[in-house]
Parts: structure tokens; sequence; C-alpha cells
């Protein structure tokens, strides 16, 4: 009997477990299983999908998949790893799902659809050698890998596994930074230094200095340097405070998707040293550097800091603290969510250089980041013809690169927008939490996508969901000026309102420079906490083309709350043209509002004049609308008429 030859392939194998799955079914078997069924459908089954992997077994608590890349096997590992542990930050230790994952690169026989040989078996006992929530990848994988990930590889020394004779070199993928990056030259042998620097030297020769400090192209995603801020006060106690800063913004950029950091051991070879930024630069490879220093000045400290265009060596942005010096912890904090929220935000330094330099090119040569930063910026003008351009551009961004997060995260902003302007709400409204949720699935990381997840959920009437998502994106970046605006925004509709305000009051003091359209939410926070005043000072930075449909509810009631009845009045006139069939009843069911939203709006509209009764036959689709005691009884006319 002649066998034919087995169909052989090399493929990247993953295997994955669950952690204490025997006790966890013996505990709650039905609860175990259905969180094991919810994982799947929500995090691992669309991960596997987006990075093109194949499910080969299921078994009860784990599961065996190939890819044809060990690059995308790899990615997946991480994506679905740093998702479970997001999505068990807010459970208690028995409720948790937690898996072990092993990835080896292989030569597999493939038979009826299964896989079987050494590159299997390999995967299996890796996964099992692997943390809990970790992910352990063969030497194999590792040799194919370098330079092709955002995480860095630990070796993890070599194990003799079962039924293998040859011992297997073992890397621990980890899964909470991106790789330390080191000067080039410090990565080179000594031969090929020696090689660099005549190559240098030739370059230099010829003319070639601007290629020799050219820094990352701007329209790439930018990157960052952050050398150790100098001390000049000279004292130990200074110079752990330098340290500390220098860590903290460090750690606080490294919080924003748009911008890849340097790690802190690739910038500490430079402290203390005197610098040339643009060497440094380059042998970084980074667009930007930010440098400072910290003098103590008797019982006071004096801190700067400055941003460098490392192309140019042109200074950006300047900026000096004096400080008392008592707490110096608290000076540490202030000054790095100064810094990182005026350098890393989506309205930031660094991106609006981007955008300048965006402006500059030829319509044919944007990239997907130029149309993501000419997105973002359309976006802040918030009125609808800039809304509707902003989807035009990252639509071209999202073409381009469907896996690119934050351009998914900007769509919900421009959909929501525009609904709040009463376009076409129900379908831009559906259109905002579909982005929104390919944004988290796309990065569970990124504290942002929660954001608008959350807010989505909030628009969907699922109050409690918004809110383990928008805590989850306030755990992530807790210094964040633009999560702790969105938070404050939607405090109220978790029945939070004076932490919505209180919130407002924080994000202030971190970035005084506020944008604009950060007064929808910072108005909204505080008319829901009673605070009038304040809330029509943050209109007030807005034109009313800006306002949308609550902007006009919470102006006209801000006056009506505070005795000016006549302006109350004439705004509510102004808001009935944009708006004819605005009532009370209908605001309070349009939106997926707490009872303390509900409450404020039912006790300032009708002061400021707004009828009171929805329309007959506006309010069926709904299953349980909120009515008016007068209105339910048809016993009253709408406010304003006799």
């Amino acid at each position: 009997m002649i066998v034919p030859p087995l169909n052989r392939k090399l493929l990247a194998i993953l295997a994955a477990d669950m952690v204490g799955y025997s006790t966890a079914i013996e505990i709650d078997e039905a609860g175990t299983i259905g969180r094991l069924r919810a994982i799947r459908a929500d995090v691992t089954d669309t991960a596997i999908a987006l990075h093109q992997g194949r499910i080969v077994k299921l078994l009860g608590d784990g599961a065996l998949v190939v890819f044809n890349s060990v690059v995308d096997a790899v990615i997946c590992a991480a994506e679905i790893q740093k998702a479970v542990a997001v999505r068990n930050g807010g459970l208690p230790e028995h409720e948790r799902i937690v898996f072990r994952i092993g990835i080896n690169l292989g030569d597999v026989a493939l038979v009826d659809g299964d896989v079987y040989g050494d590159g299997v078996n390999i995967a299996a006992r890796l996964q099992q050698l692997a943390d809990p929530g970790g992910v352990i990848v063969s030497g194999t994988a590792f040799d194919h890998l370098q330079g092709k990930l955002d995480w860095p590889l630990d070796f993890a020394g070599e194990q003799q596994v079962k039924n293998i004779n040859r011992p297997v070199r073992m890397y621990r993928l980890r899964l909470d930074g991106k790789p330390a990056r080191r000067p080039l030259l410090g990565m080179m042998p000594r031969w090929a230094r020696t090689a660099a620097a005549a190559i240098v030297v030739l370059a230099l020769a010829g003319g070639g200095t601007w290629w020799v400090f050219q820094p990352a192209p701007l329209g790439a995603k930018p990157s960052i340097a952050v050398l150790p801020f100098n001390n000049y006060g000279g004292d130990e106690a200074t110079g752990r405070l330098a340290d500390g800063l220098t860590e903290d913004i460090i750690t606080d950029l490294a919080q924003f998707p748009e911008l890849d950091v340097v790690a802190r051991n690739s910038t500490q070879a430079y402290k203390g040293k005197s610098l040339d930024v643009r060497q440094v630069a380059s042998a970084l490879d980074v667009g930007y550097v930010l440098e400072g220093s910290i003098q103590r000045l008797g019982g006071r400290l004096r801190i700067t800091a400055q941003l460098i265009d490392a192309k140019t060596g042109n200074h950006l942005w300047s900026e000096r603290w004096d400080r008392p010096a008592e707490d110096v912890f608290a000076v540490q904090t202030e000054i790095a969510e100064q810094v990182t929220n005026r350098l890393g935000n989506g309205v930031g330094l660094i991106q609006g250089a981007g955008r300048a330099a965006a402006k500059r090119k030829r319509p044919d040569n944007l990239t997907v980041y130029d149309y993501y930063l000419l997105g973002t910026e359309r976006i802040e003008k918030i009125t609808v013809a800039d809304e509707e351009e902003a989807i035009r551009l990252l639509n071209l961004a999202v073409e381009l690169d469907p896996g690119f997060a934050r351009a998914w995260v900007e769509l919900y902003h421009a959909h929501n927008i525009l609904a709040g302007f009463g376009i076409n709400p129900e379908s831009e409204i559906k259109a905002a939490a579909d982005v929104a949720e390919r944004a988290v699935r796309l990065d569970p990381s990124d504290a942002e996508a929660h954001a608008v997840f959350g807010m989505s959920l909030k628009d969907k009437g699922d109050n409690a969901r918004a809110k383990v998502e928008l805590d989850t994106a306030l755990r992530l970046a807790p210094g964040s000026a633009e999560i702790l605006t969105f938070y404050s925004g939607f405090a109220a509709g978790f029945d939070e309102p004076e932490r919505g305000a209180q919130l407002v009051d924080q994000v202030i003091r971190l970035d005084p420079n506020y944008p604009m359209w950060a007064t929808a939410f910072y108005s909204t926070a505080y008319f829901m906490a009673g605070r009038y005043e304040d809330a029509l000072k943050m209109l007030e930075r807005k034109t009313p083309d800006n306002y949308g449909k609550g902007g006009w509810v919470v102006r006209s009631s801000s006056f009506a709350a505070l005795g000016r009845i006549d302006e109350a009045n004439a705004s509510v006139r102004e808001t009935l043209k944009r708006y004819p069939d605005l009532t009370v009843e209908g605001m309070v069911n349009e939106f997926s509002l707490s009872k303390t939203e509900r409450g404020r709006f039912i006790e300032t509209m009708p002061l400021a004049g707004f009828p009171a009764c929805a329309k007959t036959g506006s309010l069926a689709k709904l299953a349980k609308p909120v009515r008016l005691p007068e209105c339910e009884a048809g016993e009253a006319q709408p406010l304003g008429q006799p």
C-alpha cells in the first residue's frame, strides 16, 4: 500500500488555555461558561479573524489557532491578553477569565482540517509555562519577529519540554510597554559602528548633513524623546525630583496613542551631558525632543521645560514654573500633568505641528496620519460643514489603514456632533456607536477608545456598561485632560453631577488653554450640578453656529434658573427657530437620561418657556416614554400659550 505524502506547511501555532478552569467550573459552571462565551464573542474570535487566523479546535477552556504569519499570531495574542485584562479590571477575582498563551513557528502536517507535529506540541508546552495573562514565544518564532513588534521580548531561558528531545528557547512577551529604543550605533557590532562612522564622515563631506540629522517624517506618527531634566541645585533631593519628573512625563506621554515615546533607559544615557539636540534626535530617531531643568532657590523651585523641533532646532514651546519646595511630590505631579497635556492631547503642540506640515503638502502626497490630523482639526471647529468634511478625511484614513484605531475614535466624535445638530440623528448615532465599538476592539489599551465606546453605550441607555468603560478610560489615563473632559460631561448620567463639575475644575487647572470643543462637556457638567453662571461662561466661548440642540437648551435653561427671564425667553425663541418641534417631554425622551439629568431639564426648561408637551404620536416609538403629569392628563396647553 502506497501512503500518500503528508500535506505539510510552515505555520505559526497559538495555543491558549484558561487558568483555573476546573476550579471555576466547580464553583460556578453556568457563570464560567457564560463568561467564556462572551469573551470569545467579544474578544478572541474578533481578534483572530482580524489577524487572519484559523481556529483548528476549541476545547472547553482553550483553543488551538494557526496563522500564516507569526507576526500576526503574536499581535493577536497581545491584543487578546490586553483586552481580557481590561475586562477583568472591574470584576471580583472569582469571576475573572485569565488565559495563558504559547506561540511556536513550526512545520506541521495538515490532516482533515487538523494540525499535527512537534510544532503543535511545542506551542502547547509553552502555553503551560506562560504566566497567567502572559504570552510565551519559542526561539524559532522569536527569530522571525525582530523589529516587527511594538512589544519587547525578554529571554526566559531554555526549557526541556515533554516529548521534545532538544531544549526549547523561550521568550516572554512584555505587554506593559514598548521596547526600549537604543541609539543606532549602540545596537551595532563594533565592525558595523566603524563602517557607519566612515559613511557619516563621507556624507558630511559631501554636504549630507541634512540626511544625517533628518528626524522621523511628520507625515508619520510623531515621536518624542524626553531627556533627563538637569539638576542645577546640586543636592540629592533636587536630583530625585528631576529624575521623578522625567519618568512621570515619559509615562504620561506614553498614554497617548498618537505618539511614539522613547523609553527612559534609552534617554538616561544623556543625563548630565552637554548635548546637541539634533544629534540626539538623529540617534534616537525622533522628530521632537523635550528638555528641562530644575533649580532650587532657597525655599522655592524653578522648573523649566521646552519642546524642540529636532529637524530645525527651533523651540516650539517653553514654560517656567516657580513653586514652593515643601511638597516636591505635589510639584512633580502638577508639572508632569501640565507638560503632557500641553504636548500630547488631541489639540496639543505636537499634533498642531503635524497639522501645519500636512497643510503644506500636495494632496496626492498625504499619508494616513495626515488625513487623521486634518480630520481632527475639522472636528474641533464644530459646524455641520466641518464635521461632514472631517468624516470624509477620516474615512480616507481608515480606507488606507483599517487598523488605525485612533481614526475610528475620531469618527465617533464627528458622527456624534452631527447627531447633536439634528442631522439624521438616528443614523448618525448608530454610525457613532459602530465606529466606537470598532475602535475599542482594535486597541483595547487606548483610553479614548474606551471613552467613546462608553459614550456610545450611554446614548443607547446602557448606563451601567457606559460607566464601566469610562471608568476604564480614566484608569488607563488618569491625568489626561481629554479623558477627564469626556467623563465630566457624562458624570450626571451616572447620577454624579457634583463629580462632573469637580472634574471640570480639575481639568481647567491642568489645561487652562482648553479647546473650544471641550466647553460642550464643561457647560453640561456645570449645568447639571446647578452651577448656571459657570455653564453660561463656557457657552460664551462658542458662537450660535457651534451650539447643538443640547447647547441651546442648557443656555436657555441656565438663564431661566438665574432669573434672567427675558434672556431665557429670547434664547428659547431662537432655539425653536432651529428646532421647532423641541419640547420638554421630547428632550427628556430623546436621550437616554439618568434621573438627575431628567430632573434638571424638567426643573429648568419650563421656567425658560419651552413647550412642555410632545406632539401626539411623537413618543409612540418608545416603550416607556417619560411623561409630564400635565401632559399625560391632557389638562394643560404647552407652556407659553393661553
